[in-house]
């Protein structure tokens, strides 16, 4: 089983614009990326020179409902 690992937020944003997501919309420190049809919205940070937690990443996930191995196969 691969590891996860802290991302760059510009590397979630790639990963959720291939589930569908759209944006990023602008929203004070965090961007705001959502779902056109089930209307979700997953809040990535973007903090200048920091990676997105592995922690973080293990939340989206579970918000998203998908598993490890399909976030890896992005």
């Amino acid at each position: 089983m691969a590891k996860l690992t802290p991302l760059k937020p510009r590397q979630v944003i790639q990963k959720l614009r291939k589930l569908g997501y759209v944006g990023p919309f602008p929203g004070g420190r965090h961007r705001r990326m959502v779902h056109p049809e089930s209307g979700k919205i997953i809040p990535i940070p973007m903090h200048r020179g920091k990676d997105v937690s592995v922690g973080l990443i293990r939340e989206i996930l579970r918000e998203l409902g998908i598993s490890r191995e399909e976030w890896l196969d992005l």
